[in-house]
């Protein structure tokens, strides 16, 4: 079975004709993809703090328990006069 020449150019302009739209879809989902990479690339980027930034911590200190004396010192004071 051969087609004849016109036959044949009516189902190669069909297939084109399909073609196109589906391109344009896969191009524009494409499209799409890399704009969210982007999007997702420049917010990682904001997010990071800067190298050499201050940065300030808060600590609370608790005192050490003090050991009890173990000796006792008594001071007398005289008066003379």
């Amino acid at each position: 079975m051969t087609l004849d020449q016109q036959t044949l150019e009516r189902r190669r302009a069909r297939r084109r004709r399909r073609g196109v739209p589906r391109r344009a879809v896969v191009a524009l989902v494409l499209l799409v993809c890399a704009f969210a990479v982007g999007i997702a690339l420049g917010e990682a980027l904001h997010d990071n703090p800067k190298p050499g930034g201050k940065r300030t911590t808060q600590r609370t200190l608790r005192p050490l328990p003090l050991a009890p004396a173990h000796e006792t010192v008594t001071v007398t004071v005289g008066s003379t006069g």
